[in-house]
């Protein structure tokens, strides 16, 4: 597939799309709720799998603005081994999945796909706290991504990238050569996602809220009614459904499924972020590949840094459980004190050594809230009829049924192509790509 052509629809178009399905005579009809990239990447691949039909396929998205939280403010870091068992499979599927579409798109110009090398900085040579394996403590508890990468032989980096500054005592060590890490922009990969969906003939629905499920006279679910901002409420026509609204996940699924047994353990994990440019990170050094960095400072915080195809480098790392989730990502108050701790972190890190004349450039700063789950692993599965509540049910597959994909934690761009491909592949009845058996609910405890 070439690249987009100067006259496909602009974001802006995209995000003024509002219409509405009613076909009655379509007896299969698809409705994602949650327009981020997971939800993008399964329209995608839906929209592709020639079974399904694509303008049976419906993206429904709450915030105003799309890609508002971690699938346009995440790291974008991608990685094929960094797991453990229960999402090993899923990863490496996802891997491989990038490097075909980015071989296939133009990945390296569109949203900034490159391969990368990942590197350990230890301030001051204090060793690593320890490999804790795929969990989610590392995260929660300030740690860093590194420790998931333990198995992988230390090599020393000797230069590093021309970014980072080095002081007398850090210690740098490679622990992910260029066939095993890459890196993209996830806004730009979310984008292209939904872009192509579109091409396809899936819908976007956009900004709408799920509100309540409707059900045929079998008592069969049928409908999702939605509202829009504007107060006008719709039916979109639907018997096979897919929670994929990464934070906000619970709360739709309490919203529309109020007497089920069943709770989703995914919560919130709100994170600062800055993006910068620095004049030792230039298109001349992208040949060599991208890097990223992630950091054991002697104060406890871990930063991780990552430079991207086009100059920016992106510094996060600051991460806070305790910040509410708000009604939608556009509501999110960034703290202030949070950026200016990372803007500190990155003048140590990549400023001029010795100079108090900065020569970094802020050009974004960020928040977004990354959907956690206490294992540490994502939730991909269908919720049998019985979890519904009520005497609700759903038609038989493939033609129906109640899906989630969520909780992602770090790893929601790294994993979204696998987990799209592996979402349509189930809610169609085929077999799976990737193994996903110890990702249901039981399980993310």
């Amino acid at each position: 597939m070439s690249p987009a052509s100067d006259d496909a629809p602009t974001m802006e178009d995209l995000s003024r799309t509002f219409s509405v399905f009613t076909n009655p005579a379509e007896t299969t009809s698809t409705v994602i709720l949650g327009a981020g990239i997971i939800g993008c990447a399964t329209a995608y691949y839906l929209s592709r799998s020639g079974t399904t039909k694509p303008d049976t396929i419906h993206l429904v998205e709450a915030s105003p603005e799309l890609f508002a939280s971690a699938s346009g403010k995440a790291a974008g870091f991608l990685a094929s081994d960094w797991f453990g068992p229960p999402t090993a499979s899923l990863g490496a599927l996802s891997f491989r999945l990038h490097k075909e579409l980015a071989e296939a798109n133009s990945g390296k110009d569109e949203w900034g796909y490159s391969r990368s090398t990942g590197a350990s900085l230890a301030e001051g040579r204090e060793k690593n706290r320890g490999a804790q394996g795929g969990g989610s403590d590392w995260l929660s508890e300030g740690g860093s991504r590194a420790q998931t990468a333990a198995r992988h032989e230390f090599v020393g980096d000797k230069v590093g990238p021309a970014w980072l500054t080095r002081r007398e005592g850090d210690e740098v060590e490679t622990i992910g050569a260029d066939d095993s890490v890459a890196q993209v922009d996830p806004l730009r990969l979310s984008r292209f996602l939904l872009r192509e969906s579109l091409r396809e003939g899936v819908r976007l629905h956009h900004p709408v809220r799920a509100v309540r499920i409707s059900t045929n006279e079998a008592g069969e679910m049928s409908a999702v009614r939605v509202r829009h901002e504007n107060g006008m409420e719709y039916k979109i026509p639907c018997t096979r459904l897919l929670i994929a609204a990464g934070a906000w996940s619970q709360r739709v699924f309490e919203t529309l499924f109020p007497s089920s047994g069943v709770e989703l353990p995914v919560s919130q994990l709100a994170g600062h972020s800055i993006v910068v440019k620095s004049p030792r990170w230039s298109r001349e050094h992208e040949d060599g590949g991208c890097h990223a960095v992630f950091t054991t400072m002697q104060s406890g915080f871990s930063p991780e840094i990552m430079s991207r195809i086009g100059g920016e480098i992106y510094v996060a790392g600051l991460n806070d459980a305790g910040l509410a989730l708000p009604e939608v990502a556009t509501d999110a108050k960034i703290d202030q004190a949070s950026i200016e701790e990372l803007k500190a972190t990155a003048e140590k890190l990549l400023g001029r050594d010795g100079t108090d004349v900065s020569d970094l450039e802020v050009v974004r700063e960020g928040l977004c809230f990354r959907p956690v789950t206490k294992s540490g692993s994502p939730i991909l599965t269908r919720i049998p009829d019985e979890g519904l509540g009520k005497g609700l049910a759903t038609a038989g597959a493939p033609d129906g049924g109640l899906f989630v994909a969520a909780g992602h934690g770090p790893w929601g761009i790294s994993h979204s192509l696998g987990t799209g491909k592996v979402m349509a592949e189930m809610m169609e009845g085929v077999e799976l790509s990737a193994d996903v058996r110890l990702l249901g609910p039981q399980h993310a405890w």
